[in-house]
């Protein structure tokens, strides 16, 4: 299989690429990114001179570029569309940015599939399009009520897809995935932010009580979710992928805490986030009934991603240097 991937730079796709080459040695992976200061292509260099491997430096809202890099192999078979804004943070201070990409450059795929006739298109989404819920999961029938910027744009980008479907008959799937973490994960999200932090002995931002609760997922149990709806889901369906691990924000930040050897003392409580939504859940058997179930608990998660982290300090340490806007803008959301 000859696969697009969008966003191939940034975390999980980053990581997706990776998962691609490792187990398929006849597919080849166009890698398309922009390179916002989310997109890194340290994550992929240990497969830059993979000749299954391409780069495309390119943004999802450009037509001609992504009809460039179409050309780089003899036919494209998948789309695979992970570029996006994501940082709901990001996204209540600057939307506009947000819709651009995510709601018009998932329109702009769109009609790349429609005009080359591309086979499968697979848009990458996010349980926050669902909204927040008190009890049980969501389910793939479940209306999207979001509540942010960031998962509002996700959600016009999946309201695009299914009108594609309905419209043009195209061959698309929406997967909607609970909190990742693990590997190459840009430090601005909680996990890799409290990891490196904690490292540093620096204090840790938390959002209000802090019982806010998160459905974590091992980005590589997402990968190869991912990868089961690319080549055995049904078109025109959306698809849960879910960690089926619920943690609270509290919990979570004494366990990384826990983990190091750090004291609780660097536990900084900050104003919470406006909007910010309680709990996700999501209910996956629709994903389980192709024969996928995530690998990965999330004790043996947090322990990967925290060794993943102090045995590559350099990676996010040239990050922090680098990205000075960055530093910037978490001394100023969190400090606010």
């Amino acid at each position: 299989m000859k696969i697009l991937v969008t966003g191939g730079a940034g975390f999980i796709g980053s990581n997706f690429v990776h998962y691609i080459l490792a187990n398929y040695p006849d597919d080849q992976v166009i890698n398309f990114d922009k390179l916002t200061y989310a997109g890194n292509l340290d994550n992929l260099k240990d497969v830059e001179k993979d000749r299954r491997y391409k780069f495309f430096k390119g943004d999802i809202c450009d037509a001609e570029a992504v009809a460039k890099a179409l050309t780089l192999v003899d036919k494209v078979d998948a789309i695979v569309n992970f570029a996006a804004e994501s940082h709901v943070d990001r996204s209540i201070l600057a939307g506009g940015e947000f819709v651009q990409t995510d709601v018009f450059g998932t329109y702009v795929l769109l009609e790349t599939v429609k005009k080359h006739r591309i086979g499968r298109y697979v848009h990458i989404s996010t349980d926050e399009v669902y909204g927040s819920i008190e009890q049980g999961s969501f389910t793939e029938e479940s209306p999207i009520k979001p509540n942010s910027p960031y998962s509002a744009s996700k959600a016009g980008g999946d309201l695009q897809v299914r009108a594609y479907y309905k419209t043009h008959n195209l061959p698309v799937i929406i997967t909607r995935a609970s909190n990742n973490y693990g590997p190459y994960h840009f430090p601005e999200k909680i996990i890799p932010l409290f990891i490196t932090n904690a490292i540093q002995d620096k204090p840790v931002p938390l959002y209000g009580d802090g019982r806010n609760v998160r459905d974590w997922l091992y980005v590589e149990d997402h990968c190869s979710g991912i990868d089961t709806v690319l080549r055995q889901g049904k078109v025109g369906e959306i698809y849960n992928i879910g960690g089926e691990s619920e943690v609270s924000n509290i919990e979570l930040t004494k366990l990384i805490l826990k983990k190091l050897g750090k004291p609780e003392s660097l536990i900084k409580p900050v104003a919470d986030r406006p909007g910010h939504d309680r709990r996700y859940s999501l209910e996956c058997s629709k994903l389980k009934e192709l024969g996928w179930n995530q690998k990965t608990s999330f004790e043996a998660g947090i322990d990967k991603t925290i060794s993943w982290f102090q045995e590559n300090e350099a990676w996010w340490r040239k990050i922090i240097e680098k990205h000075h806007e960055h530093q910037k803008f978490q001394q100023a959301w969190y400090g606010r």
